[in-house]
């Protein structure tokens, strides 16, 4: 597997401390932000399943600009062999 040297920023760890600790946040919401927070250690990287997670919810409209955000950021460090 190849390793990833991104890592998630102070802004978007924020981000998604925030999004965790709303109750009103989504369940892909909620999701994209653990998986980011996970990934502010540089040896953890993006998994295949949360890749098509946050490849859907980057597609979908109807999805908050946070929950975008925190996608965006998720599949950044997402495996580039994969």
């Amino acid at each position: 597997m190849s390793s990833n040297s991104k890592q998630t920023s102070d802004r978007i760890a924020t981000l998604a401390s925030e999004t965790l600790q709303d109750t009103q946040a989504s369940k892909i919401s909620r999701s994209l932000a653990a998986s980011a927070l996970s990934q502010c250690d540089l040896a953890h990287q993006t998994g295949a399943e949360m890749e098509d997670l946050a490849s859907r919810a980057l597609r979908n409209n109807r999805s908050s600009d946070v929950t975008r955000e925190l996608a965006a950021s998720v599949l950044s460090q997402a495996n580039k062999e994969r």
